[in-house]
């Protein structure tokens, strides 16, 4: 009787030893830069716990497997999850219970084309540049705010996002057409005018003209007297003389070396300001929000013309004759940049590649 009291003791230490080993101590029997694990849609508790002992993530997949039926309330969430140093079954469980899904970082810029986008996907390993270009030319989207928009440009709004590691180009761009539907709703000049008489916002307009604006200035003070620009050449009928247009209309012909030539600005284009008058006929970039309320409500302002300051601004004009003299300054200020006497001070550089001497005029 003594000799099976003290086996029975034995088994019950032994027994405590492992439940004390395989759910109390934190684990790590992967390689040191961590593990990914991806638990799929329907899987069981029983199937997890295996995908987790394969993966050295946890000791035992029978205790792990009792710890979940303990907490039968909580459920395990699907999706990929990445371990890189030790933790206990329970921070293991608490982990999954919660769906802390890896994700990672993705910044997009404003001013940022879908292209600009499709490549920082590319490069930043979530997916291919053409299946983010394939779901970006999809419009089903914003159907219902821009009709006969022929992308989804305009719409992917900039922004840092957090994406699993691998997504869809579906998914990452509902995710950016999400964002911009949030902020356009913050927006009091984008809401619904109550007066019968005042027509509603034209989303598209608005957005084409913000996304001009947005690759005109990277200075959030000067869109406003930028919008105001555009907006006094539209209603008289001038040529907007946008050179990022036609920058643009090259890069949908596949045909853009990142310089603009002179000879490009008789590229022909329907996107091309220089040909033709009014707005493209839709964004030819991603705007930020500053850049979205100038053109929502431009200042009025009697100037016509701006041209590049090369300090990151612009000179700005009323007349063609100011403005030639503003061009005349800004080729001045950038062959000094260029070819800076012995005795000038090092770090002025033309902060602006836009030197066409035809542009807004």
């Amino acid at each position: 009787m003594k000799r099976l009291l003290i086996f029975v003791l034995v088994l019950l230490l032994l027994a405590g030893g492992y439940v004390y080993l395989a759910l109390f101590r934190p684990y790590q029997g992967f390689p040191a830069e961590g593990v990914f694990v991806d638990i799929p849609h329907g899987a069981s508790q029983r199937a997890i716990a295996r995908m987790l002992a394969e993966n050295d993530v946890i000791r035992s997949r029978l205790a792990f497997e009792a710890l979940s039926r303990y907490h039968q309330g909580s459920r395990l969430e699907a999706g990929e999850y990445f371990f890189n140093h030790p933790v206990t079954p329970f921070e293991v469980f608490d982990t999954i219970a919660n769906g802390r899904v890896y994700v990672k970082e993705f910044v997009v810029p404003e001013g940022f084309t879908m292209f600009d986008i499709a490549n920082l996907a590319q490069s930043e390993g979530f997916l291919t540049r053409q299946e983010f270009l394939e779901a970006a030319r999809d419009t089903s989207l914003i159907r219902d705010i821009a009709p006969a928009a022929p992308s989804l440009e305009g719409f992917l709004f900039p922004a840092t996002y957090e994406f699993p590691r691998h997504i869809s180009g579906k998914e990452m761009t509902a995710a950016m057409v999400k964002r911009f539907r949030q902020v356009w709703a913050t927006l009091p000049e984008a809401a619904p005018s109550r007066d019968s008489l005042t027509p509603p916002v034209n989303t598209e307009k608005v957005i084409t003209l913000a996304s001009l604006v947005e690759r005109e200035t990277p200075r959030p003070e000067e869109r406003p007297h930028v919008a105001g620009v555009f907006e006094n050449r539209l209603r008289v009928g001038q040529p907007l003389q946008c050179d990022p247009t036609v920058a643009y209309a090259l890069q949908l012909a596949e045909k853009y070396n990142g310089k603009l030539e002179a000879s490009d600005l008789r590229f022909p284009s329907p996107y091309n300001t220089y040909e033709n008058k009014g707005l493209p006929p839709g964004p030819i970039a991603n705007p930020g929000e500053a850049a979205i309320r100038a053109a929502l409500d431009p200042p009025p302002t009697a100037d016509f013309y701006f041209v590049a300051n090369t300090a990151g601004g612009h000179f700005f004009a009323k007349t063609l004759e100011e403005h030639n003299r503003n061009v005349a300054q800004y080729r001045h200020l950038l062959q000094q940049a260029q070819h800076p006497p012995a005795n000038a001070r090092v770090g002025m550089h033309p902060q602006n590649s836009d030197t066409s001497p035809a542009r807004m005029q």
